[in-house]
């Protein structure tokens, strides 16, 4: 015959049962049913507080009441289990919703970018310095007084000099921004022994006027050839055959003799639509002054070289009609989409 204290046991049972039951079906939430597992089945909830008043009981009316509690116990986890499962699938449900793809709407077209036409013009013209044997090298922007300048025949209060002015580093006399690309001439031969064959891209800074057709900031190409037996016909042939590939068959080329303090001797190189009677100047070129080939360690005797540059600004506003330099950096969208 059961006591009063296993009857009252019995009747916290019931009526937490029943308590549970009704919150079970009230819950809506993932969180809700973690905070309802916690509160009945957790290690400190009430179940478990019901559990520990199995003590209290005389022997033989604890496996009675110890059933009655794990049979509840196990009751409700399996209905939290259900609930459970009905949640997870309603939000899988819904996030399948949110992410559908509705494949009856017109698509998003991706606009494709392109090259600036700086940056085309140099790639046209490295590939065609390639083709006809030369390598693409590169250099710092941020050189020295020695490089920009002394190693290239231009020692300091060099009049030549005040054509190249440029940007010093504050703090640093003997650091600029590179003049030109002829610095990277100087730091291969350094390092190589001919035969160098090369062409150096790259940004060159001077203090020069913002106009149609000068800018501070301007592009470079420069190119190298030092071997034996180089001569003013292998300098005059390249660059017959460069203009040819790079402008066509349609300009006629003439070549006038010009100073500069790395060649010996220079010229300048002019291009002139046929039909035309307007020629314009595109680049710098001449025979590497011995001066410079001592500098490292090139004996003059032996070795002989050529060297030119031009500006692709330059390049680019005689290829395609461009009039205004400054247009290349005003990153207007319809400039840019023209090429």
């Amino acid at each position: 015959m059961a006591t009063m204290q296993q009857d009252g046991l019995i009747q916290k049972a019931q009526q937490l049962q029943h308590q549970a039951v009704q919150e079970l079906q009230a819950l809506s939430s993932v969180k809700e049913c973690e905070e309802f597992r916690v509160k009945y089945l957790g290690r400190k909830g009430q179940l478990a507080h019901l559990l520990d008043g199995l003590k209290t009981l005389p022997p033989a009316e604890r496996a009675e009441a110890g059933r009655i509690l794990n049979t509840l116990k196990e009751t409700l986890a399996a209905e939290l289990e259900k609930r459970l499962a009905q949640f997870a699938l309603a939000e899988k449900e819904a996030r399948l919703r949110a992410e559908a793809l509705d494949v009856t709407l017109p698509g998003r077209r991706h606009k494709l970018g392109s090259l600036h036409l700086i940056t085309q013009v140099t790639k046209e013209l490295e590939d065609i310095f390639v083709r006809l044997g030369f390598e693409v090298v590169t250099g710092p922007e941020v050189e020295t007084d020695y490089y920009n300048f002394e190693a290239l025949n231009m020692p300091k209060d060099h009049p030549a000099r005040d054509d190249w002015d440029s940007f010093y580093i504050e703090g640093f006399d003997d650091l600029l921004l590179r003049t030109h690309t002829s610095p990277v001439q100087i730091r291969v031969m350094q390092h190589r022994r001919p035969p160098v064959k090369v062409v150096v891209p790259g940004k060159c800074f001077r203090r020069d006027a913002t106009d149609a057709t000068h800018s501070p900031v301007f592009h470079q190409i420069e190119m190298l050839w030092v071997d034996r037996g180089i001569t003013l016909a292998h300098l005059k042939g390249t660059i017959l055959a460069f203009i040819e590939e790079f402008f066509g068959k349609n300009f006629e080329v003439r070549f006038v003799g010009d100073y500069f303090p790395f060649t010996e001797p220079s010229l300048q190189v002019h291009v002139r639509r046929k039909g035309s009677d307007r020629w314009l100047e595109i680049l710098g070129a001449g025979m590497v002054d011995p001066a410079v080939l001592q500098e490292v360690d090139y004996d003059p005797e032996e070795y002989t070289g050529f060297a030119f540059g031009l500006g692709v600004e330059r390049m680019a506003m005689l290829k395609y009609g461009v009039d205004d330099i400054r247009t290349f950096y005003q990153n207007d969208i319809r400039f840019i989409e023209t090429f």
